[in-house]
């Protein structure tokens, strides 16, 4: 709409892969890459999530293998994939340090090697947040390449259901939205939110935010638009070096 962003959009799909899609943007102030990749539902391998936000007076950066299922409650899922890279999370939680408040509720979507930073220009991380990128790729393709898919129609039900409940998440919670109204206006931010960003809300079940998240709910019925209603935020990593979960820092 301001007739100078750029935006780039690229989707591909692949065996094992139900979606891999990129979005960048590129202003003269700002730019932003939203990477992600989607299993394909016979398998309960993490979603690779990168979130990379730069102005010229900061930078913010997401980088994970984001838990399927729930690793403070599921500790087998946990183990299954998390325990070998924990070497990994560690290396670049020193390099890369934690980035401040994180709302409560954004920790079942994170694993314990998630990288969750920012930095200024000066500070000159650039390198190590690429390296970063480049290891925690790796780290997700050998995964899925490794992986043996389902035969259950049961657990590949489950899957489908924890990859519709993590779109519904981040389609109604992502951060980026106001970025996206701003650029293309909000009805086709809402359109790209949906059916490329986080594709398959409209295909892999049919439960709304409500639904899954029944403590958002206003009294009207409506969407309470907060980021966290928890009343609590993590100021420093929540998980230690074995990746056990300790919440002590919740404020």
């Amino acid at each position: 709409m301001d007739g100078t962003t750029a935006l780039q959009m690229l989707s591909f799909q692949a065996p094992k892969i139900r979606l891999l899609r990129s979005l960048s943007i590129e202003t003269e102030a700002m730019q932003v890459l939203d990477f992600a990749v989607f299993p394909e539902l016979e398998f309960d391998v993490p979603i690779f999530c990168a979130n990379f936000f730069a102005t010229t007076s900061t930078n913010i950066a997401v980088l994970d293998l984001n838990p399927l299922h729930d690793v403070i409650l599921r500790r087998d899922y946990k183990e299954r994939y998390y325990r070998s890279l924990m070497p990994l999370g560690i290396k670049y939680s020193e390099l890369l340090p934690w980035g401040g408040k994180l709302t409560g509720e954004s920790l079942k979507f994170f694993s314990p090697i998630v990288i969750w930073t920012r930095f200024t220009p000066s500070e000159n991380k650039y390198n190590a947040l690429y390296s970063a990128f480049v290891d925690y790729y790796k780290a997700w393709l050998e995964l899925i390449n490794q992986a043996v898919p389902e035969m259950d129609v049961s657990q590949i039900m489950c899957n489908q259901e924890a990859q519709h409940r993590y779109l519904t998440w981040r389609a109604e919670k992502d951060p980026g939205q106001g970025v996206l109204k701003r650029l293309i206006g909000e009805s086709m931010a809402k359109d790209l939110l949906r059916n490329f960003l986080f594709s398959g809300i409209d295909e892999l079940g049919s439960r709304d935010f409500l639904d899954y998240f029944p403590e958002y709910r206003r009294e009207d019925g409506t969407i309470n638009e907060k980021r966290s209603i928890m009343g609590k935020s993590f100021e420093t990593r929540p998980w230690d070096t074995k990746g056990e979960f300790v919440g002590t820092n919740s404020k």
